[in-house]
């Protein structure tokens, strides 16, 4: 007879509805004060990067490159990044192509222009900007399977 009693209180627990779902409480990480400083430093590091580049100096530009990526990528971890963030994670990705290129790493370099063509290709509003950048990450492409 307990078994029976027991079978049937576990039949009735099992039958009972789910909880409802934990909220989750999300916030905006655009709006916290480290993501402006974020998006500063990227812009920083990627001009010189860019100074280094223009004086011949790729190794110490890549070497910059790898140390903001990390930051550039949390930039873009945001459910909707700003646009000053998606122009300094573009501006940086451009240059990383454009030294990966230097280093005949094409296919590396295909790749890291590629989102620049995703991000750009699906900004709105479409802007003069916003059509410049993805003309520029599709004409890189283009230059990139030229050498593959």
């Amino acid at each position: 007879m307990r078994i029976f009693v027991t079978l049937a209180a576990a039949l009735l627990i099992s039958c009972a509805p789910a909880p409802p779902p934990a909220q989750q409480v999300t916030t905006d990480p655009t709006a916290e004060a480290g993501y402006a400083l974020a998006i500063q430093q990227v812009s920083t590091i990627t001009r010189q990067a860019e100074e280094l580049v223009k004086a011949g100096k790729f190794a110490e530009a890549s070497a910059l490159i790898s140390q903001i990526q990390p930051l550039s990528n949390h930039l873009m971890e945001a459910p909707r990044p700003t646009l000053a963030a998606l122009e300094a994670t573009s501006d940086l990705d451009d240059l990383y192509g454009r030294v990966l290129m230097h280093n005949n790493r094409y296919g590396w370099a295909r790749d890291t222009f590629q989102k620049n063509v995703i991000r750009w290709k699906n900004q709105k509003p479409r802007t003069p900007d916003a059509e410049r950048r993805y003309k520029a990450a599709l004409d890189a492409i283009a230059e990139c399977d030229r050498h593959l």
